[in-house]
C-alpha cells in the first residue's frame, strides 16, 4: 500500500509542476515577448485548431498551430484577426491574448497538491 500512496505523491507531484509551469510560460510571454496581429487561417483537414500566421520583427513569416482549442460561442472565426503574443527566441511559443487559461492551469496546481497531500497522509498512515 506504501506504493500506492507514492505513485499517488508522484502523480500530484507531476500535475502540480504542469500547472505552474504553464502559469510561468503564458506570463512569460505575455510579458517580454512580442505582440502582433495574427490572420486566423482555417484548421487543416483533421484538426479543429486553426492555423496562426503573422510576422515578426525581423520579417519573417511564421505559421502556427493555434495554443487555444476553439471554445464554442467564441471560435476563432478564418480570415479574422487575433492579438498574439510570441517569444521573440523562439516565435513558434505563442500566446492568443484574451485567450488564456490561467485557471487550468490553477486547477492543475491546487489538485496536484491535493494528491500530494493525499500521498503524504497515506504514507504516514500506512507505516
Amino acid at each position: 500500500m506504501i506504493v500506492l500512496a507514492a505513485l499517488t505523491a508522484i502523480g500530484g507531484l507531476v500535475a502540480l509542476i504542469a500547472g505552474a509551469y504553464g502559469l510561468r510560460h503564458t506570463r512569460r510571454i505575455r510579458t517580454s515577448g512580442n505582440v502582433v496581429q495574427a490572420l486566423v487561417k482555417p484548421p487543416q483537414p483533421g484538426t479543429d485548431r486553426p492555423l496562426l500566421q503573422f510576422e515578426t520583427r525581423d520579417g519573417r513569416v511564421i505559421e502556427v498551430v493555434s495554443p487555444v482549442a476553439p471554445r464554442k460561442g467564441r471560435p476563432l472565426p478564418p480570415g479574422g484577426v487575433v492579438g498574439l503574443a510570441y517569444d521573440t527566441e523562439d516565435p513558434r511559443e505563442t500566446v492568443v491574448l484574451g485567450r488564456e487559461r490561467p485557471g487550468v492551469d490553477r486547477g492543475f496546481m491546487i489538485a496536484g497538491a491535493v494528491l500530494v497531500l493525499t500521498g503524504m497522509v497515506l504514507a504516514v498512515a500506512l507505516s
